[in-house]
């Protein structure tokens, strides 16, 4: 039995765009309406799974509140760690970082910002996370509240994406997609 999957990213934070990462930023005003939007016609959920970062899970927690549902925080479902790169936009790297941003663009399987987390561990910890829940919540819908890393590995691997096209996939704040996950683990998007 299969599991459908609604992977819904964060909306706009605080400190703005860039790599956030393991930083905990808040949502903006307009990052919660961004999400609001994203479920406004969505649903129904059986319950919610959210990444503990307060950009995704002060947004659970209001909206489990809401439509009366459980909800469980998934800490291997949180942003890749971008080690010295986190809180440093794209242009702030061109300008100290130029070459390895690159590396890491073509390749980011390849390449680990420095003292980065490895993409190779952020996947399987990502996709160890989706196999447990395909197995704890087989036949239910959920409603997974995650961050663009997260859901671009997700999309890559419905999408039968190469590894060098991960960064490639558009995910945009309060971007939700639907996925159905089967016993295999195996990804398709709905």
């Amino acid at each position: 039995m299969s599991l459908r999957l609604d992977v819904l990213r964060h909306g706009e934070t605080e400190l703005g765009g860039g790599l956030r990462g393991s930083l905990d930023d808040a949502l903006t005003d307009i990052g919660w309406q961004q999400m609001r939007a994203a479920v406004a016609q969505a649903g129904p959920w059986h319950r919610i799974v959210s990444s503990p970062l307060q950009r995704c899970a002060r947004f659970a927690e209001e909206l489990a509140a809401r439509l009366d549902l459980p909800l469980q925080w998934e800490r291997d479902l949180q942003e890749l760690h971008f080690g010295d790169w986190e809180g440093h936009s794209a242009a702030q790297l061109m300008e100290t970082e130029a070459e390895g941003l690159g590396l890491f663009w073509s390749d980011p399987y390849g390449f680990t910002p420095p003292n980065g987390e490895p993409m190779i561990e952020f996947s399987a910890r990502v996709l160890g996370a989706i196999e447990r829940l395909q197995l704890a919540f087989a036949g239910e819908r959920v409603l997974l509240i995650s961050h663009g890393g997260v859901m671009r590995l997700l999309l890559a691997q419905a999408r039968g994406l190469a590894r060098e096209q991960l960064l490639q996939v558009e995910v945009g704040h309060g971007g939700l997609f639907a996925l159905e996950v089967d016993a295999g683990c195996r990804l398709t998007e709905v």
